[in-house]
Order: C-alpha cells, then sequence, then structure tokens
C-alpha cells in the first residue's frame, strides 16, 4: 500500500509539474513550431498518405532498404532536399477541441510512471537522497533512452531533446522527492 499511495503522490506531482513545464516554461515544446493551417499542405497529406500514422518523407518501401542499389539511387536522388517526419491523422487531433480526455490520459500515465519508479524506490537501502536521486536519474534514462534515437534517426530538433530531458529531469526529481518523503514515513 504505501508503494500504491507513493505512486499516486508521484503521479500526481509529475502531472501538475508537466502542466507548469508545458504552459509556464514551454521545456516540452522546445524546437515544435506551430503554424497556420496550410489547406494546400493537408490536401498533399490527404492524397499521399494512405492510411494515418508516422510518416517518413522521402522515405524507401521497407521491402527496397536490403537492395543497395535502390538505397544508393534514393540516397543521390534526396539530397539537399527536404525531409519530414510527420504524424498524419485524417480526422484532425480531437485533443484540440477537447484536452479532457487526454489530460486524463496523460495523468495515467504519469500515475503508472510514478509507480514504476516508486516501486523502484522502494527497494532501495538508502534514505530520501538517494531515492530522489535515482528518481531524477529515471528523469535522465528515460528521455536519454527515447528521445536521443529520435534525434539519431529521425532528426528530432536538438532543443526538442535538451528541452524534454530538462522537464524530465526537474519533473522526477520534484515527484521522487515526494515518493522519498512518502516512502521515508515511519522508519
Amino acid at each position: 500500500m504505501r508503494i500504491i499511495v507513493a505512486g499516486l503522490i508521484g503521479g500526481l506531482v509529475f502531472f501538475f509539474w508537466g502542466a507548469i513545464a508545458h504552459m509556464a516554461l514551454g521545456l516540452g515544446d522546445r524546437g515544435v513550431h506551430y503554424g497556420k493551417i496550410a489547406d494546400a499542405t493537408l490536401s498533399a497529406m490527404a492524397s499521399e498518405f494512405v492510411v494515418p500514422g508516422i510518416h517518413v518523407v522521402p522515405s524507401l518501401p521497407e521491402e527496397a532498404m536490403a537492395d543497395a542499389a535502390k538505397v544508393a539511387a534514393f540516397t543521390k536522388d534526396s539530397a539537399g532536399k527536404g525531409y519530414a517526419f510527420v504524424v498524419y491523422a485524417p480526422g484532425g487531433n480531437p485533443g484540440m477541441a477537447d484536452m479532457g480526455p487526454n489530460l486524463g490520459t496523460q495523468w495515467a500515465s504519469d500515475t503508472v510512471a510514478a509507480l514504476l519508479a516508486a516501486l523502484v524506490l522502494s527497494l532501495l537501502p538508502g534514505g530520501f537522497g538517494q531515492r530522489v536521486a535515482v528518481a531524477t536519474a529515471l528523469g535522465a534514462f528515460a528521455t536519454v533512452a527515447v528521445l536521443l534515437p529520435f534525434w539519431n534517426w529521425y532528426l528530432f530538433p536538438m532543443e526538442f531533446v535538451l528541452g524534454n530531458l530538462a522537464k524530465h529531469v526537474l519533473g522526477w526529481a520534484a515527484a521522487g522527492a515526494a515518493m522519498a518523503w512518502w516512502l521515508g514515513r515511519g522508519r
């Protein structure tokens, strides 16, 4: 029960930190550019992208990636041209109209992450400081494990990676302090 309560506390702390980090500090959106709705671009995507999901443009079909000649020709042809990593949803983004479901999902995912972190923190023999340090390291680990490969392979802006690194390190330090406090009670 101690771990569950610690996870719930950590989830709430990280959720509210995420709101501050995004809305007040802009840490989660660094390197993301918002522009006007471009009807021509959306029309082109609707005709080009057959299914919703992530599209990398330009790219080779998967079956062609094993053919060295096709890879060489593609590399030569696409040199110096633009590149895009696009999340395409033909029905639009319902979260723009009603953020309630998205906020609920965010809180739930933050809480699941905090429950996992609380389990790890509960296994540590040390006290408050060690638990906060480990929670902080977990925030750094998550960012490095997920976003550095996206920077490397999909060209995510380093500004985006660093902003999210700061968001996760600071957020998990705060959530870790709250969870460490709860876990250390009555020791």
